[in-house]
């Protein structure tokens, strides 16, 4: 056996070690790729950031190990570097996985080993998660425009707010005043047309409102986000003061179940359908749906409980239809009423039915019926 075959067959036994099973930034199962600078096992698109590090990163199943490589590897390893580079990770701060948007995953890499922001060292300056309070401006989209405008965005813990400003001029007050009781963050670069896009959802009296905004530097939107985290986990430890980590922090922020155009027709069944954007928010047990996928507030919502709470959902191709373009049909039955969506083709229909199953599937939690009896059903 060559020397080479001997060291790849070395580190292929490596990388089936627990530890090392699973990229060491992202979590992708069998990472086939290893900065042998850090000694850590990752997965092709994290390499590509490892690369831009100059960490010195080579494929395990393609490219020549010197034997001095091999025996760092051996006694590096995954689990090694955690204990180094991931020391003093805040609970709330996001740790991507292998399908996060890439800003997302760089940044986290970046953070790691880059800026060692929790080697547990203090030479890093504060960060503005840690801080409680930060301010900055972000590129924000007009209500009714499609324009971006800058944007004075200021987040405060101790207030449990985020407030923005229209113009440059505070003295006449803010243009909005956001609880981080109702707020999410979700990066959505595709649907902003930006790769740092990140969307803002809160409830404005009865209404949900979106706030697109970006920021030119990656790290900047990522520390935003976190920024935005922690404030939510400061007020979650607040309002459920007996919540473990493990309770609380899948609620701090999420992403949606699905989101998408289909048609919809009126409550008659009747009316002509009309193409709408579509978001499932699982946690609140809402399917909300937008004239545009860029609309500022939702034109309606339908609640999705449990099929024992009188909650279904099917495949249904209605007898009338006027409208529609797309032939792909599914019914959601509630108690108050029936809505019918037409979808593009049968994979989006499926995807659909599925994502919806899987919330009938959940059982419905106190909180759930205080959101179901708000809800208002529109046309």
């Amino acid at each position: 056996m060559s020397n080479h075959e001997k060291n790849k067959r070395i580190l292929l036994e490596l990388v089936k070690e627990p530890h090392n099973s699973r990229c060491a930034d992202c979590g992708a199962p069998d990472p086939d790729w290893a900065s042998y600078k850090l000694g850590v096992f990752v997965c092709l698109n994290c390499s590509g950031v490892h690369r831009s590090l100059s960490s010195r990163v080579k494929s395990i199943k393609l490219d020549f190990w010197e034997d001095e490589l091999v025996e760092f590897m051996k006694s590096s390893g995954n689990a090694s570097a955690k204990v180094t580079y991931e020391r003093a990770v805040p609970p709330y701060y996001y740790r991507p996985q292998e399908n996060d948007h890439a800003v997302l995953r760089e940044q986290w890499i970046r953070a790691k080993y880059e800026r060692t922001e929790f080697s547990g060292e203090t030479k890093y300056p504060p960060l503005a998660y840690t801080t409680g309070f930060y301010e900055g401006l972000l590129w924000k989209k007009g209500k009714e425009n499609t324009q971006f405008l800058k944007r004075k965005f200021v987040l405060s813990e101790r207030e449990f707010t985020m407030t923005y400003y229209n113009k440059d001029n505070e003295s006449k007050g803010p243009k909005a005043v956001i609880p981080i009781k109702d707020l999410n963050a979700t990066f959505q670069p595709d649907k902003i047309g930006h790769p740092n896009g990140l969307q803002l959802i809160y409830q404005d009296a009865i209404h949900t409102r979106n706030l697109y905004v970006y920021h030119e530097s990656p790290e900047e939107i990522v520390t935003w986000y976190n920024a935005i985290r922690a404030a939510r986990y400061a007020y979650l430890k607040t309002a459920y003061p007996t919540g473990s980590d493990e309770e609380l922090i899948p609620k701090i922020t999420r992403n949606y179940l699905k989101e998408g155009y289909m048609e919809k027709t009126g409550p008659q069944q009747t009316e002509s359908f009309k193409k709408r954007w579509f978001i499932l928010d699982s946690q609140n047990r809402k399917l909300l749906y937008f004239k545009g996928q860029l609309d500022a507030e939702e034109l309606g919502a339908v609640f999705i409980g449990t099929e024992s709470n009188g909650y279904s959902v099917k495949e249904y191709i209605p007898k009338h239809t006027r409208g529609n373009k797309w032939n792909c049909g599914l019914m959601v039955d509630t108690p108050g009423r029936q809505f019918v969506f037409m979808c593009e083709q049968e994979r989006d229909k499926k995807e659909w039915l599925d994502a919806l199953k899987h919330v009938l599937s959940r059982p419905m939690a106190p909180q759930d019926y205080t959101v179901e009896a708000n809800i208002k059903y529109k046309n």
